[in-house]
């Protein structure tokens, strides 16, 4: 091998300076030129091995050796070249040539199929683009992230309130009818019916804050009925003027306000509430909030059906909404606040209440301009029970209910306590038990006419005994008296049928759903 490249390298014609005449100039120009450029090839196979080496990662790396090698034999013919100036060697120029052409040519043939490959990787523009679109995907589920944990935190809070609020509605129970007994049996004692009178007046806006925390906790299911616009805003003034800053002025026009609207009182009541506090919230350094009520008529939309609406707006003075946050607005979830200061569930609880009942929600804001959200809920003919009914029983309901046996469950003994003598009074017969299973050994024994049901209770709930209850005895009443009450568990049992007494409820709704129950 040495000996052959000795040959090679002996030169048996005549040097390369012999052609150039052995011109000084000449000859040292190239000779440099040379040297220069196989020493700048020959850094680039280094270039390329260190590149490749450190970068496994690389997609074409074979490629890039192979590249490495073809610029390898370029430097050589240049060295060669060198060598052929003094000597003639051009067999081993030859050689080395050959060497560079089939690397050169395997190169090209290996690089064009992945010329596509190539061209199709991302530039830099490109990347800095996906770099920004990666950052902004990032960005938006540490949100989404911060919103579920938000979520799981009302989720937590709303189990939280349904269970405060059974244990309260129990105890409101307790002294409601307690008061209710005491008023009926000291009808001749002015000063009497006027304390239980105020207690009772108390009562009711005890039973109105747990409706709210039970409406909060989504136990409740919305509920359409008639509601008196009037009387509900009414109250409503009264808890916002012991809610809204001094510095802001607040403004109630409701002269206009139709009888009636046909939607859930309480989830109304949240709602104007919900959106109330966003407007105080929009107004720090002050301002003027406004409730008004006015009746309209809609045709030709295509989000509510043609009719007469009663039109509820809450308007502010505060920061308002620019174009892309009021696109936003009724996202499920989407807030301005930061975290831990809303749930971002406001608007998309609003709109989701004024659907529900038929109509819908608009808003009007623009940035500096303050913002009016308008709740459209459609005008009803039917008559609107007072929100300060009357709570004692009449004598035709007393009458009716005359001697009706009902079995009374509740885990609570001073409430079925109470319960028991409020029936006793109404001229109805009276079994208790504690527990889903002792009832249904008495139902068992001595079947009753109606069964008056608590629902949260431990071991069996009241979905449950009423389920058994009913395989006894098909024909048996069923009232659900519960301010804990799970709709699809009773509805999975009694279907429409089912009749919930919320607690706490007053003689004449205890009346009224037992004569329901009786189909009377």
């Amino acid at each position: 091998m040495f000996e052959m490249f000795r040959e090679l390298a002996s030169g048996g014609y005549a040097p390369h300076g012999y052609c150039l005449l052995w011109d000084p100039w000449l000859v040292w120009t190239m000779a440099i030129s040379d040297v220069l450029i196989a020493l700048a090839y020959f850094s680039i196979p280094v270039a390329l091995v260190i590149f490749v080496r450190r970068r496994r990662d690389v997609a074409f790396g074979g490629i890039f050796w192979l590249f490495a090698l073809f610029i390898t034999a370029c430097g050589l013919t240049h060295l060669v070249a060198l060598w052929n100036l003094w000597n003639g060697a051009y067999e081993l120029e030859a050689v080395v040539k050959a060497v560079t052409a089939a690397a050169s040519v395997l190169t090209a043939i290996l690089l064009w199929p992945l010329l596509p490959k190539a061209v199709a990787l991302p530039s830099p523009a490109k990347l800095r683009a996906a770099n920004a679109a990666l950052r902004e995907e990032i960005v938006q589920r540490e949100k989404a992230e911060a919103a579920l944990v938000q979520s799981r935190k009302m989720e937590a809070m709303g189990q939280l309130t349904g269970g405060i609020a059974h244990d309260f509605n129990n105890l409101l129970q307790v002294i409601g009818g307690s008061l209710d007994l005491i008023s009926a049996r000291s009808r001749g004692d002015e000063r009497l019916q006027r304390l239980s009178g105020s207690a009772l007046a108390a009562l009711e806006r005890g039973r109105r804050l747990t409706s709210q925390l039970l409406s909060f906790s989504r136990i409740q299911r919305i509920e359409l009925r008639p509601v008196r616009l009037e009387e509900m805003l009414t109250g409503l003034k009264e808890l916002l003027a012991r809610t809204i800053e001094p510095a802001i002025t607040l403004e109630f026009k409701i002269e206009n306000a139709p009888e009636a609207v046909l939607t859930d009182a309480v989830q109304l009541e949240l709602a104007l509430l919900n959106l109330a506090l966003n407007a105080r919230d929009a107004m720090p350094d002050g301002g003027r909030l406004t409730i008004a009520v006015e009746s309209v008529a809609i045709s030709g939309r295509d989000d509510i059906a043609d009719g007469d609406y009663a039109a509820i707006s809450v308007a502010d003075t505060g920061s308002g909404m620019d174009g892309e946050t009021l696109s936003r607005a009724f996202e499920p979830f989407f807030t301005t606040k930061a975290i831990g200061k809303g749930s971002g569930l406001g608007l998309s609880m609003v709109f989701g209440m004024a659907t529900q009942s038929g109509g819908t929600v608009t808003i009007d804001s623009a940035p500096e301009r303050g913002t009016t959200v308008t709740v459209l809920l459609r005008q009803t003919s039917e008559t609107a029970p007072a929100i300060s009914e009357d709570r004692a029983a009449s004598l035709p309901d007393r009458q009716a209910l005359e001697g009706l046996r009902v079995l009374v469950v509740d885990d609570e003994p001073i409430v079925r306590e109470v319960v028991a003598d409020m029936l006793a009074d109404l001229g109805c017969k009276v079994t208790v038990a504690d527990n889903g299973r002792a009832a249904l050994q008495l139902i068992e024994r001595d079947t009753p006419t109606a069964l008056l049901l608590d629902f949260a209770m431990p071991d069996m709930n009241g979905a449950e005994v009423a389920e058994a209850a009913l395989r006894l005895h098909p024909k048996i009443r069923i009232v659900f008296a519960t301010g804990f009450a799970k709709s699809d568990a009773i509805e999975a049992v009694l279907g429409d049928r089912a009749i919930v007494l919320r607690k706490p409820f007053s003689p004449n709704s205890l009346a009224q759903a037992l004569q329901a129950a009786l189909g009377q």
